[in-house]
């Protein structure tokens, strides 16, 4: 093999490999394998990184690749009567498309530091707050009452008091968290076959949602003042769409805010379009300390804002409660799709979760929350400028829980990050955030999943010594 062989044919290669090979057996290091097959450090990466999405070889940080335990769904002695490929044909093309949000590697191995997560550390979570108020909730006599379909009044309450402006109990829905509400927003307010305009970069988890309603993403670039509104319009005009799907506020992944003079002409050329806005605010409460600009919906006349809120970032995981706000019938329809979908929220949960956001530990925690972040998005960024020469980042973040960090001329984002996990640390290529083809390579890595400063700054270390493993000549 020489150096125009392709990561394909080393993959081949390999599997011939280990047909002769045990479970459990290590294969050759990525020297050996470089030396033996004559290709570059990249072209080894991307081809261990297919066969562990294909759970032929397993990668274990700082000891090597192993060959998978063989499992056979069918032998020689199957019962043919159990055979499911006619469920190929059944099935026809409604396939949902997953590429973006899932993970082809796998559950990172132990000792994997953690820096693409999109939640906080448990270190970050109010749990006491949360084991106490559920415990609360599980003893009032109503518990396991059947809950209203659009939540609890008192729970609907605070949202909208979160929300501020003029939104009342009755524009809230209450939702199984934040990515429900962009399912039942996506599927009730646009038709399969229908355009959506999406940022570009934007959440890949609602990219996956749109796809799912059969909704055919658009994107609408970013600069550093957030989506551009001349762009938007030319956007609206040429795909006829009447939906955009937009973070305004520390945008995932970029960290940006919609800048204020944007923020009208954003709902006017919508409005001018007859088109909703979808207005995903998850990070309302992940500020690093600084003033939050006021939701899009709470300055809107015309019912062109379909908000979206949850507590989960800021809480944790499992917390999986969220909201939707709306005026006008889209309200309704929302309503009907949520209806159908599963009735209500569990009772206790909204209970527990109302126990929260009514107690005075709330505040602070959101506080405390914010100062840590900030901390966390410091030490990061430090440690990238010093372990990652060549990456640029354009400025930190006010809120929200990662950074987007831009990579040298001639790196691919896919084969670092799969070259990192083989070091023990685990980022996102920014490739999974663009609807289409990416501009640039870029990472999005995290500071609120990882335990701790020091945790950080190891994980970052990792990182520059995967970004060296691929030599000077950074294939891709």
């Amino acid at each position: 093999m020489n150096d125009g062989s392709t990561s394909g044919e080393l993959a081949d290669s390999l599997r011939t490999l280990l047909s002769r090979l045990s479970p459990g057996d290590r294969l050759p290091s990525s020297r050996e394998l470089i030396k033996e097959y004559r290709v570059g450090p990249a072209t080894v990466a991307r081809a261990i990184a297919a066969l562990a999405a294909e759970g032929a070889v397993v990668t274990r940080p700082g000891s090597g690749t192993y060959v998978a335990q063989r499992t056979r769904l069918h032998d020689e002695d199957s019962d043919p009567g159990t055979s499911t490929d006619w469920q190929t044909v059944a099935l026809t093309d409604r396939a949902v498309d997953t590429h973006l949000i899932a993970d082809p590697l796998g559950p990172p191995p132990a000792g994997t530091i953690s820096l693409d997560g999109g939640y906080v550390h448990r270190s970050l979570q109010p749990t006491r707050a949360l084991s106490a108020a559920l415990a609360r909730a599980a003893r009032r006599p109503d518990a396991w009452d059947r809950a209203p379909a659009g939540g609890l009044t008192s729970l609907r309450t605070a949202f909208a008091r979160i929300v501020g402006g003029s939104v009342a109990p009755q524009d809230v829905l209450v939702t199984a968290g934040g990515q429900s509400a962009l399912s039942i927003a996506f599927r009730a307010i646009a038709g399969p076959g229908s355009p959506v305009l999406v940022e570009s970069p934007t959440y890949p988890r609602a990219l996956t949602a749109a796809r799912a309603a059969g909704l055919r993403p658009v994107p609408v670039p970013l600069d550093a003042d957030g989506l551009r509104p001349d762009l938007l319009a030319d956007a609206f005009a040429m795909t006829g769409a009447r939906l955009l799907y937009c973070q305004p506020t520390f945008q995932n992944p970029t960290g940006t805010v919609l800048a204020p003079e944007r923020r009208r002409q954003i709902l006017d050329v919508a409005r001018a379009s007859g088109a909703f806005v979808i207005e995903d605010d998850f990070a309302r409460h992940l500020g690093h300390g600084g003033a939050v600009p006021r939701p899009l919906v709470a300055d809107d006349r015309d019912g062109t804002v379909v908000h979206v809120t949850s507590l989960t970032k800021p809480a944790a995981p499992s917390l999986r409660i969220g909201a939707l706000v709306a005026r006008g019938p889209v309200m309704e329809r929302m309503r009907a799709v949520r209806l159908v979908d599963d009735f209500f929220v569990t009772r206790p949960l909204q209970e527990a979760a109302l126990e929260v956001l009514s107690s005075p530990s709330w505040d602070r925690h959101v506080r405390s929350l914010g100062t840590a972040l900030r901390e966390r998005c410091a030490v990061l960024a430090a440690a990238v400028a010093q372990e990652i020469p060549g990456a640029t980042l354009s400025g930190l973040p006010t809120g929200g829980l990662h950074l987007w960090v831009r990579l040298p001329p001639g790196v691919d984002d896919a084969v670092l990050t799969n070259a990192a996990r083989q070091r023990g640390v685990a980022v996102s290529a920014g490739s999974r955030y663009f609807a289409t083809e990416p501009p640039a390579a870029h990472l999005r890595i995290g500071f609120a999943a990882a335990a701790d400063h020091a945790e950080l700054t190891q994980g970052v270390r990792r990182l520059g010594a995967a970004l060296m493993d691929l030599g000077p000549k950074r294939e891709g």
